[in-house]
C-alpha cells in the first residue's frame, strides 16, 4: 500500500509514492515549514490519500488539445509533457 500527497484544489500530485500514512503527513507537514519561511503563509492545500483510492476516486482530468490534429481529448492532470500530445516535447522526441 503506498500513500500520495496531493493538491486539493486540482487533485495533482505534488509528492510521494510513501510506504506509510505518517510519512507523507510528515512530507505535508516539512513543506508547509518551508512554505512558511519564505511567504509568511501556511499551506492549506495538501492532503493525503491511498493510491488506490486516489486513482479511482480523487484524480481529475483535464481536457487539452492535440497540437497536431487539433481534436480535444481528456487526460490525467499528472500526465507529463513528454507523454502528451498537447506538447511540443511529445512531439520532438
Amino acid at each position: 500500500m503506498a500513500y500520495l500527497v496531493y493538491n486539493t484544489d486540482n487533485s495533482a500530485i505534488t509528492d510521494g509514492p510513501f510506504k506509510t500514512n505518517s510519512a507523507a503527513k510528515a512530507s505535508i507537514t516539512r513543506a508547509s515549514k518551508k512554505h512558511f519561511i519564505k511567504n509568511g503563509t501556511k499551506l492549506k492545500n495538501r492532503a493525503v490519500a491511498e493510491s488506490t483510492y486516489y486513482y479511482a476516486n480523487i484524480e481529475q482530468e483535464v481536457e487539452r488539445t492535440n497540437i497536431m490534429t487539433g481534436k480535444k481529448y481528456k487526460e490525467s492532470i499528472n500526465t507529463p509533457i513528454s507523454c502528451s500530445p498537447a506538447f511540443e516535447t511529445y512531439w520532438s522526441m
